[in-house]
């Protein structure tokens, strides 16, 4: 794949919100979000699945079939090889997302696979061998100013799934934001700022 070839080489919505239960459970099984994001760079066949993780072709197959069950995968086009046709899979959207509190039927959905997690699990070897790039950081910010960051994390999610595919390493990239329940905060200031200080960046009146 070139520099300037589209990623994935299918057309797919941006976003699609997981409804039911069947697609919850779906995208949480770990091969399965595997396969997913292998999907992110070109739709493929069972068998170039299978070869890139390493599975039997059966195993793959029954997957794929529950993906695209779900909604989440589609065939997105077929090629004729010996009178079979072969199926490329591909995603039906580059995000999947469950709503906070989604209910159907009066049934509240599972929540979805903690993605740090399964970072953790994945860093695990790059921490080893001193190649993992990380930060934590907490702020005590309004719940909108929150919202306002989070959409520009997105913004930055969303082009790391859009970059051409190449080179020879696969990076991880995981991103959070969620509210600290139990985590300690200074009490308001009840003291006059010191003598002669002003926020920076605001220019003192003539």
């Amino acid at each position: 794949m070139s520099s300037n070839d589209p990623t994935p080489d299918y057309d797919l919505d941006d976003t699609i919100e997981l409804t039911t239960a069947e697609q919850v459970r779906a995208i949480g099984d770990p091969l399965r979000t595997t396969i997913l994001s292998l999907l992110h760079e070109r739709a493929a066949t069972v068998s170039e699945i299978a070869t890139a993780v390493k599975r039997p072709k059966s195993t793959i197959a029954h997957h794929v079939n529950v993906l695209v069950r779900s909604g989440l995968l589609r065939v997105v086009r077929t090629r004729r090889v010996r009178a079979i046709d072969e199926r490329y899979y591909g995603r039906t959207a580059r995000m999947f997302y469950v709503g906070l509190g989604r209910q159907v039927d009066g049934v509240t959905l599972p929540p979805d696979f903690n993605d740090f997690e399964m970072a953790a699990r994945e860093s695990a070897a790059a921490y080893g061998a001193g190649q993992l790039r990380g930060f934590l950081r907490h702020a005590r910010i309004p719940e909108e100013r929150a919202a306002e960051f989070w959409q520009r994390i997105d913004e930055v999610v969303e082009e790391f799934d859009r970059l051409p595919r190449s080179g020879d390493e696969v990076y991880g990239f995981a991103v959070g934001l969620y509210p600290m329940l139990d985590y300690p905060t200074l009490p308001e200031r009840d003291e006059p700022s010191p003598p002669g200080s002003r926020r920076r960046g605001v220019r003192k009146q003539q």
